[in-house]
């Protein structure tokens, strides 16, 4: 690939592969889709509407919807006229949504629907103009508010006649699109990332990570919003050639997968968390022969797994796997292996995780299915990505090797930093927080890791997560949480305990296997608040997050274990859009519950038990 800017690098795969299926979709009648040439012509006629609208090089333009089709061409028909796109949530409420389009100067909108215009109206957006995607039926067009639809039939009536001069003059230097984090610790902050920003990673990661193919399908579900999906399931298949199919939503993954039959897939930590705890629980359900065969599968597997992990690149071609091995990997391929990968299609040749640590016996168990899941660390600052496991030396438990072109070294407190071509601009109007953040061309993460003695980056957590008990032990949260999320019977789980003599865990249920395990028990209720009232439940919760969490060390075990009836959502406030939590907001709302954890004359012995057994 040899481009000055993402648009000029997705006009060479319209050139390569103009009559190729580049996106499809859902409709009625199924999966439906445009050619890499229709795509084209369809970001040309888009451009030229926007810009009859007025939309400058520099203006800001939003994006305020789902992942989509519709989202993909906006996102290069802003950027092929110089323009910065302002992706936002569609998960957010109005007054955050407001914060964005205002912080990010954006005089243009382009919502998905009636309901996220009304986001826009009800905050008080400073926006000169809004379009929608989706308009409901009746829909009429004002001075400020169109349809997408219209913008388009506008353009093509009206084309741009130096579109094509105006795309291939964008140097790659230039501000392409300001992302806003999750806010997790204060305000949202603006991350202004360029072209060569995106361009540097993808030509780092072609071949370092997997190589993509033009016959590869793509499932998207991640929102396209939040840099990691915008990069790895977006930008890269286009440079590719690869089809992206988007699913319908989160909760039509299962199906969305049997219809699309995907061969690579971005996701978060969480959905591979849900299928290994359903997996397990078949298995832990079924005939004592289907678990001895499952456990001997999975056993050969990991031997796979470490033959390849141990056995020097350049002698796998001289040295084969041994013919016993095989024929045991072919066996459990038949009986274990394929039922399990046809869950998710049946064609899955590699998923990259990223958002968050993968617990690593999560990961080896997929690798031991032969489903590569490979993890990587990165931030929206970094375009994303820092380092990352390649397809041929995935190391499990670790986020991989630094990607080539950029450098990463660990500060005296054991913080990352970072340099490369993959660092952001800086935050949009806020050079406080610029300077403050990078130091000598360094960008400092927040985040604590370390290397081992292979050059793999372990990630512990995030410098403000780490935990100082009273006893002046070190706790990091993140990996227990990971632990306690393995519970099929737990949604997420919070642990505490900064300043505190012990840890204590704030947990809510997962509804889906929990109800199912209450009738089992003869408990009629369905309530969610009327179930975590009940002492047996949170003794069942007790006892899961003490067995997930029985492989670490005594002082970092909950002590404590506080069952929360509420339901953890983006909207209620505990949940980022990439479902990570928000822990200021969580321990406000449940200061409570957690200065009682910690009332010793609270605790019975049983409870006490039940967080140290």
């Amino acid at each position: 690939m040899d481009a000055n800017n993402l648009v000029e690098m997705l006009s060479q795969t319209v050139e390569r592969y103009p009559d190729k299926e580049a996106l499809i979709w859902k409709q009625s009648s199924g999966y439906t889709g445009m050619t890499y040439r229709e795509f084209w012509n369809t970001i040309r006629n888009v451009a030229s509407g926007l810009h009859r609208l007025g939309v400058k090089p520099d203006d800001k333009v939003a994006i305020l919807s789902d992942s989509n089709q519709i989202w993909a061409i906006s996102d290069f028909a802003i950027a092929s006229l110089g323009a910065i796109s302002v992706p936002v949530y569609p998960t957010l409420p109005s007054n955050q949504v407001s914060y964005v389009l205002n912080n990010g100067d954006c005089t243009v909108v382009i919502a998905e629907d009636d309901e996220q215009l009304q986001k826009v109206k009800d905050g008080n957006a400073n926006v000169q103009h809004s379009i929608v995607m989706k308009p409901a039926s009746g829909f009429t067009s004002t001075d400020n508010v169109s349809s997408f639809s219209s913008l388009e039939e506008d353009g093509a009536y009206h084309p741009l006649k130096d579109w094509e001069e105006q795309w291939r003059a964008i140097k790659g230097d230039r501000l392409m699109t300001i992302i806003h984090t999750s806010g997790t610790t204060g305000a949202p902050k603006g991350v202004m990332l360029t072209h060569d920003n995106f361009l540097s990673q993808m030509k780092a990661i072609q071949f370092w990570v997997m190589e993509l193919k033009a016959e590869d399908i793509h499932l998207s579900y991640l929102p396209l919003s939040h840099v990691f999906e915008r990069m790895a399931g977006h930008f890269m298949p286009l440079m590719a050639g690869t089809t992206i199919a988007y699913a319908e939503s989160i909760d039509t993954i299962q199906d969305n997968l049997q219809e699309v039959k995907p061969t690579i897939m971005t996701s978060v930590p969480r959905l591979f968390e849900k299928v290994y705890a359903k997996v397990v629980d078949q298995i832990e359900s079924g005939s004592p022969m289907k678990r001895k065969i499952f456990n001997w599968a999975i056993d050969v597997g990991k031997e796979r797994y470490d033959y390849y992990l141990n056995t020097p690149v350049h002698e796998l071609v001289l040295k084969p796997m041994p013919k016993k091995l095989q024929s045991q990997v072919a066996r459990a391929d038949r009986l274990v292996y394929q039922k399990i990968k046809e869950r998710l299609g049946g064609r899955m040749r590699g998923m990259v995780v990223g958002g968050g640590s993968l617990n690593p016996d999560i990961a080896k168990f997929f690798w031991s299915l032969d489903i590569p899941i490979l993890e990587g660390y990165g931030l929206t600052e970094t375009s994303p990505v820092v380092t990352t496991n390649p397809m041929t030396r995935a190391k499990i438990g670790t986020t991989g090797k630094p990607i080539p072109g950029c450098r990463v070294r660990i500060a005296s407190d054991g913080e990352v930093l970072v340099k490369g071509l993959n660092v952001m601009q800086g935050y949009y109007k806020n050079k406080e927080a610029t300077d403050k953040d990078i130091v000598d061309g360094w960008l400092h993460t927040g985040d604590i890791g370390a290397f081992d003695e292979e050059g793999y980056l372990k990630i512990i957590d995030r410098k403000k997560r780490i935990l100082v008990l009273s006893t002046g032990k070190n706790v990091a949260p993140a990996p227990i949480e990971s632990a306690i999320n393995e519970s099929r019977y737990i949604e997420f789980g919070a642990v505490v305990g900064d300043g505190r003599k012990y840890v204590a865990a704030l947990v809510t249920p997962d509804m889906e296997n929990l109800l199912p395990w209450a009738k089992q028990q003869g408990i009629q209720t369905e309530s969610r608040v009327e179930l975590c009232a009940r002492d047996d439940v949170q003794q069942l919760l007790m006892d899961e997050v003490a067995r997930h969490t029985n492989a670490y060390a005594d002082y970092e075990r909950p002590k404590k274990v506080v069952t929360i009836g509420d339901e953890w959502t983006v909207d209620s406030g505990e949940l980022t859009p990439k479902l990570s939590l928000r822990m200021k907001n969580i321990e406000e709302k449940y200061r409570e519950h957690i200065e009682k954890a910690y009332d010793e004359a609270s605790i019975s012995a049983k409870e006490v038990a039940a967080g140290t057994q």
